[in-house]
C-alpha cells in the first residue's frame, strides 16, 4: 500500500512540476503580492492630519514653489493638499475626508467640521500657530466606512462573476466538444459570445439588484445618488468585466491557464482599484496603472453616485471608458475566439 500511495505522490508531484503555468503562477503571485503591497504602503511615515490650502497659495505650497509664510504650513505629520474650489472644499470637510480647509489668500480662515475628532486638534495647532486666523464652522456626519466599502465590495463581487462566471463555461464548452458542433452551424463567434455576454449580464444585474436591497435593509448605507444612474453604472460596468472575461476563454482549452490567467487579472483588480482601502496617497504610478482596470472605474463612479450624490455628467468619463473598454474586450475575443481544440 505504502508503495502504490509514494507511486501516486511521485506522479502527481511530476503532473504539477511539468505543467509550466500553474508552477510559475503559484511562485510568482505571493511574490508580486508582497512587493505590490510593499511598493503602496512602503516609504515615509505617513501624515496623521490633511488640511486642505485653497487658491493659488494651495497650488505654491504644495508643489514646493514657495516658502510657506504661515507658520501654520511647517507643522509636522500634516498633509497639505491644494485645493482649487471652495465648493468642493467645503464638500470634503463636511464629509471629514479633509481634517480642516484653510484660505490663506488675504486675512487667514478655515473650515473646520465641529463633528470631526481629527479637526478638532487640527484647529488647535492652527491656534497655537496663527491666532489671528478666523473660524467657519460647518457640520456634516462622517461617512462610514461601511458606506465607503459598500460600492466596492459589490463591484468586486460583480467582477469574479463576470470573469470566472463566462470563462470557465466558455472553457467547458470547448474542452466538451460543444463548441465544435455549434461551428458546425451559421452561428458566428460574434453571435455566440454576444450571448454569453447577454446572458451573464442578466444574471449578474439580477443578483447586484438583490444584494443592493438586502444588504441596505440591514445595513442602511448612505446612498445621496439616483438609484437608475447607478442601474446604468453595474450594467455598462458588468458588460466591460464580461468582455474581458471573454477575451481570456476566447482560445484557451487548459483549466490551469485560464484560471491563472483571470487570477492574475483579478488579484492585482481587488488591490489596486480601492475596493478595502483607498490608494490615494499611493505613488502616481500606482494610481495610473489602477485607473487601466475596469473595476477602478466602476467604484470611483459608484462611490460618486453614492457618497456624493454625483449626477450623470459626474461620471460620464467613467461611462465612456467602460463602453469603450467593452467594445474593445468584446471585438479582441470574437476576432481571435477559437471554435475546438487543436
Amino acid at each position: 500500500m505504502i508503495k502504490r500511495l509514494l507511486a501516486v505522490w511521485h506522479a502527481r508531484n511530476l503532473e504539477f512540476l511539468r505543467d509550466r503555468p500553474t508552477l510559475l503562477f503559484t511562485l510568482l503571485l505571493p511574490i508580486g503580492v508582497v512587493i505590490g503591497m510593499g511598493f503602496i504602503f512602503g516609504g515615509p511615515p505617513r501624515p496623521l492630519f490633511k488640511v486642505g490650502v485653497l487658491g493659488a497659495r494651495g497650488s505654491q505650497v504644495a508643489l514646493g514653489s514657495a516658502t510657506p509664510a504661515n507658520p501654520f504650513l511647517h507643522e509636522r505629520y500634516v498633509q497639505f493638499v491644494p485645493i482649487s474650489d471652495e465648493a468642493a472644499g467645503l464638500n470634503e470637510v463636511t464629509h471629514q475626508r479633509i481634517d480642516l480647509l484653510l484660505d490663506l489668500d488675504g486675512t487667514a480662515r478655515y473650515w473646520v467640521n465641529t463633528d470631526s475628532p481629527k479637526g478638532y486638534i487640527v484647529e488647535k495647532l492652527l491656534i497655537a500657530a496663527d491666532p489671528g486666523a478666523r473660524r467657519q464652522p460647518v457640520t456634516g456626519q462622517a461617512i462610514r466606512y461601511v458606506d465607503w466599502l459598500f460600492p466596492g465590495i459589490l463591484a468586486m463581487n460583480m467582477m469574479f462573476s463576470c470573469l470566472f462566471g463566462v470563462g470557465y463555461v466558455v472553457l467547458r464548452y470547448r474542452k466538451s466538444g460543444f463548441l465544435k458542433r455549434l461551428h458546425a452551424t451559421p452561428l458566428t463567434a460574434f453571435e455566440f459570445l454576444s450571448a454569453q455576454v447577454l446572458s451573464r449580464l442578466s444574471l449578474i444585474v439580477f443578483v447586484t439588484v438583490v444584494l443592493y436591497v438586502g444588504i441596505g435593509t440591514i445595513i442602511h448605507f448612505h446612498s445621496a445618488g439616483s438609484i437608475a444612474l447607478l442601474l446604468l453604472l453595474a450594467v455598462i460596468g458588468s458588460l466591460s468585466m464580461i468582455a474581458l472575461g471573454l477575451t481570456i476563454a476566447a482560445r484557451f482549452a487548459s483549466e490551469e491557464v485560464v484560471g491563472g490567467l483571470l487570477n492574475l487579472l483579478t488579484w492585482p483588480m481587488m488591490l489596486l482599484s480601492g475596493v478595502w482601502f483607498s490608494i490615494d496617497d499611493s505613488p502616481r504610478w500606482v494610481k495610473w496603472v489602477a485607473d487601466i482596470f475596469p473595476l477602478t472605474q466602476v467604484i470611483k463612479a459608484a462611490r460618486a453616485v453614492m457618497i456624493d450624490g454625483a449626477g450623470l455628467a459626474g461620471i460620464t468619463p467613467n461611462l465612456i471608458y467602460l463602453a469603450i473598454t467593452t467594445l474593445v474586450f468584446l471585438a479582441f475575443g470574437a476576432w481571435s475566439f477559437r471554435w475546438r481544440v487543436d
